[in-house]
């Protein structure tokens, strides 16, 4: 995480040399705050890495003699097959359709987007997939 941080505090820098030149250059107030703000994000999310750094335990991408193979590790759990998903993007589809066309579109949609939202949670409690 070492690394993280010195790169958001230096792309810090950058944005902020960016930000004085475009506001001495166009002098347009808008993009001038947008970069200043970008800087004062860069300058948080870049502290909150480097403070964290020094209070967790070294990674693997932080030792210059490390290979791929030390950060490798259990990823998560992945759902192998799932038909919600599909549900849910018909029925949003729909809704968003709904907007365009007529609200009485809704009407067909959220039983659609209700069915996935259920399923999609409750798809390890029952079937084949439930755990014992």
């Amino acid at each position: 995480m070492k690394i993280q941080g010195k790169m958001f505090l230096w792309l810090s820098v950058f944005i902020l040399a960016v930000a004085i030149l475009y506001g001495v250059w166009s002098k347009e107030p808008a993009g001038t705050t947008a970069l200043f703000l970008a800087f004062g994000l860069s300058v948080m999310i870049g502290y909150y890495l480097a403070f964290t750094a020094r209070r967790v335990d070294a990674m693997a991408q932080d030792n210059k003699e490390a290979d791929v193979a030390d950060e490798a590790g259990e990823v998560g759990f992945f759902s192998p097959h799932s038909w919600q998903p599909l549900s849910l993007g018909i029925g949003g589809a729909l809704a968003f359709l709904g907007v365009a066309i007529g609200w009485w579109l809704l009407y067909f949609s959220l039983p659609l987007i209700l069915i996935g939202l259920f399923g999609w949670v409750f798809e390890y409690y029952r079937g084949e997939s439930q755990n014992q």
